[in-house]
């Protein structure tokens, strides 16, 4: 069962109806803890799988209970422990082969389960006030089988707020009626748009790979670098609005993971857009606490924001290598820090220029952002080469054409990116404008209406009429 077919969604719905049978905190519970164990299940290829995953989740509870009870000079300890058995159960290239488990066991969703308990081990290890999760609460929070795939990461006291309210959040018919429409046009997403995207750039790799004229390997090139984004984008956002749907309907909130990231006009803009989550998270448990710690060693006003691009090309180079165990990922951390980094130097650079007033007017003008908008989306493609390809493929993609053309076809790809991104802002802006006295006509409830049934049948259709599954939501690999 993928974490985007008919099969989850029948599983999340029903999680969804019967937990609705209750207003009980504890049944509602119940409900979700047996979806989340249930889900489990049918994912491992055995309950032995998840042995090791049962294993770094009791010593993250063995963790929390001791800090829970005091001993937090402990939490440094449990940090790089949890740290340690991570790196080691994912298998980093970097250690010997030797060190590691050979037999087959089951870590989909691993890198979300780190991330939310070391979410509660700090959490709990820092703060003043004496905090109880108790077995329950802690199994339901890192099992959660909404965000266990691919996340959003939420913060547990957001999770518990609403799973263990007395009164669960409301969900009348609007309500209802939103989530299965963020459904439908998830699963369009996932099933129809990812799939063509990545049928498309995969039709373009075999071109590449074959001797053809000029033109048509320049063309092919052109679609290797750009139809990755959009295939990426569609497929992680779909799945991301099918579970924030599905946990809608369960009374719990999740947290938004996109905003429209390619509407941002600079690389900062971006991260602040795209796997949101993933971002606070790092900003909050590295970002902010590695740049506190230099600033109090480097007590230099003129330095700051020089620590600061520093603090920022750490903090996405970590983004990079979470990503992924092997080398590739390296480059793709190297890449996007170095992005950051450099967008910031840029704005420092332009500021002390211009001046903080000229340069906030240049950051609002059409021109500016449009390129900006286009150099964004072509840096975040050339970064995904190494999110995407191996070594070898990589230098055989690369070596289809000299350098002058690989110069043309980013140029051709940033020019297109800020045209055709730029109108699709313009359109957007006119389009909302049209309005009647409820506000916008496209967002009316008739409008959705519309909308929701032609995506829900058209998804049908094409998946019925291809009988043939999407591709896997990428981000179950981490």
């Amino acid at each position: 069962m993928d974490s985007a077919s008919f099969m989850f969604l029948l599983l999340g719905l029903a999680a969804a109806l019967v937990s609705n049978l209750s207003r009980s905190p504890l049944w509602r519970s119940i409900v979700l803890f047996a979806a989340s164990i249930g889900f489990l299940l049918l994912l491992a290829p055995s309950p032995l799988a998840l042995a090791p995953l049962a294993g770094f989740l009791a010593l993250g509870y063995l963790g929390l209970i001791l800090l829970q009870r005091g001993a937090s000079k402990a939490l440094g300890f449990f940090i790089i422990a949890v740290f340690l058995v991570y790196i080691w159960l994912k298998k980093y290239t970097f250690l010997p082969e030797s060190l590691f488990l050979h037999s087959t066991y089951f870590l989909v969703g691993f890198s979300y389960i780190f991330f939310r308990v070391l979410h509660l081990l700090i959490e709990t290890g820092q703060s003043r006030k004496r905090r109880s999760i108790h077995l329950g609460g802690y199994l339901l929070y890192t099992l959660n089988f909404t965000t266990l795939i691919s996340g959003p990461i939420q913060r547990y006291d957001e999770f518990a707020n609403d799973q263990f309210a007395a009164q669960p959040i409301p969900l009348g018919a609007r309500v209802v009626g939103l989530q299965f429409e963020r459904i439908i046009r998830g699963f369009f997403k996932v099933n129809v748009l990812a799939m063509l995207f990545h049928a498309f750039h995969e039709d373009a790799l075999v071109q590449l790979a074959h001797p053809q004229p000029l033109s048509l390997t320049l063309w092919a090139a052109l679609r290797v670098a750009t139809l990755y984004p959009l295939f990426l984008y569609c497929n992680f956002s779909g799945y991301i609005d099918i579970v924030i749907a599905l946990a809608r309907l369960m009374h719990v909130r999740l947290p938004e993971n996109f905003d429209r990231p390619f509407a941002a006009s600079s690389v900062l803009d971006f991260w602040n857009r795209w796997h949101m989550t993933l971002s606070t998270w790092l900003k909050t448990y590295v970002y902010n606490p590695l740049l506190v710690a230099l600033m109090r060693r480097i007590p230099s006003p003129r330095l700051e924001p020089f620590l600061g691009v520093f603090c920022f090309f750490v903090t996405f180079f970590l983004i990079g290598v979470w990503h992924g165990r092997t080398s590739e990922f390296i480059l793709f951390g190297v890449l996007t820090g170095g992005g950051m980094s450099i967008n910031k130097l840029w704005q420092l650079a332009l500021t002390r220029i211009m001046g903080r007033k000229s340069y906030r007017e240049l950051a609002k003008n059409f021109a500016y952002l449009a390129f900006g908008r286009g150099l964004n989306f072509v840096w975040f493609a050339f970064t995904l080469f190494w999110f995407w390809a191996g070594w070898q493929q990589i230098h055989a993609i690369f070596s289809a054409l000299t350098l002058l053309e690989w110069s043309a076809v980013w140029l051709g790809a940033w020019l297109a990116a800020t045209v055709l991104l730029g109108l699709w802002e313009v359109l957007r802006v006119a389009l909302l404008s049209i309005r009647s006295a409820e506000g916008p006509v496209l967002t009316s409830r008739y409008a959705r209406v519309v909308y929701a049934s032609a995506l829900g049948l058209a998804a049908f259709v094409i998946t019925v009429l291809l009988s043939q599954p999407a591709p896997g939501i990428v981000y179950k690999a981490f």
